[in-house]
């Protein structure tokens, strides 16, 4: 396996709280601006260091973008691939005790003026711009206005994808890549949630990377369910073969063929050397598939995970 195939996703470290599970212990105490800036930078150095080339972000991860953009900057970085992500809008005012911490809307609007928040801080760095969280009944699929324009940032070299989530991930990969401006396609990159709990999405994404589009992978330890709470076979391999259970989460995503990235949430240097474990794990495509959940008991469970 190798670390090329891997990245990093900033979701757990631009802003003071998330809803990952065992974040609460790896960040700072005191949960600042610069506090959690130089926590993030700290992952960001590790995760170069051991060769990681995939950094991704979001206008709604607080301040996540900005943190990336000072660190390539301070650090005098140009090979790292950066993707982000627009549609929702970070609201939370960095209180962890915030009633409300993103709101979505999918519009021309949303996408202009976030486009031009995230070409502010990081510029030409952006490879890939994606639509954030992307569900079927979305009205960006019947917005014309909003798909020219999305097809206007493809045409100037930047790749234009989605992030997906919820039970009907499937749905919402397959319209998506039907949507076509002046006979182009308006999507080349889909970011979906996939783990041995929730695999439902595996087909529409395999798919969707015959068909040429690039495949990442977020969520592979199942928002810290995995880590914390493994099942009984993801424990016993973890034993077998000396990492965590995170390793063996990660190893089975990075099983599958049709997956181009798969992305580490790590919070910690010590959570992403225990991710990049997996790269010394070997699995089959088809190993651990017993532990798939109903797609709609994991997202009701998923949806009850609080903001910490």
């Amino acid at each position: 396996m190798s670390v090329d195939r891997t990245g990093l996703g900033l979701a757990a470290l631009g802003r003071p709280a998330y809803i990952n599970l065992g974040r609460e212990n790896a960040l700072p105490v005191d949960r600042t601006v610069d506090a959690m800036r130089e926590a993030c930078w700290r992952v960001l150095d590790a995760a170069y260091a051991r060769g990681v080339r995939w950094v991704d972000a979001a206008r709604s991860y607080g301040r996540s973008e900005e943190f990336l953009a000072g660190w390539l900057a301070d650090r005098r970085i140009t090979d790292v691939t950066t993707s982000s992500k627009w549609g929702y809008a970070y609201v939370a005012d960095w209180r962890p005790d915030a009633e409300v911490h993103e709101v979505k809307e999918h519009s021309l609007a949303r996408f202009t003026a976030q486009w031009a928040q995230t070409r502010a801080l990081l510029g030409a760095e952006v490879r890939y711009y994606q639509v954030h969280s992307l569900t079927p009944d979305s009205p960006l699929f019947a917005d014309r206005p909003l798909l020219e324009a999305l097809a206007g940032l493809a045409a100037s070299g930047v790749r234009v994808g989605f992030s997906t989530s919820g039970p009907a991930q499937s749905d919402a990969v397959e319209r998506a890549f039907e949507l076509e401006v002046l006979g182009q396609k308006v999507f080349s990159a889909v970011q979906s949630t996939w783990n041995v709990l929730e695999p439902s999405v595996g087909p529409a994404l395999e798919q969707a990377r015959r068909a040429g589009a690039h495949v990442l992978l977020k969520e592979t330890v199942a928002n810290g369910r995995l880590v914390l709470e493994p099942p009984a076979a993801v424990a016993e391999l973890a034993r077998r073969h000396g990492v965590g259970p995170d390793a063996i989460a990660i190893a089975a995503a990075l099983a599958q063929p049709w997956a181009d990235t798969v992305l580490s949430g790590a919070a910690s240097v010590a959570q992403l050397e225990s991710n990049l474990a997996a790269l010394d794990v070997r699995l089959g495509q088809d190993d651990l598939r017993e532990l798939a959940e109903p797609a709609g008991d994991y997202w009701a469970r998923r949806g009850l995970l609080a903001w910490t």
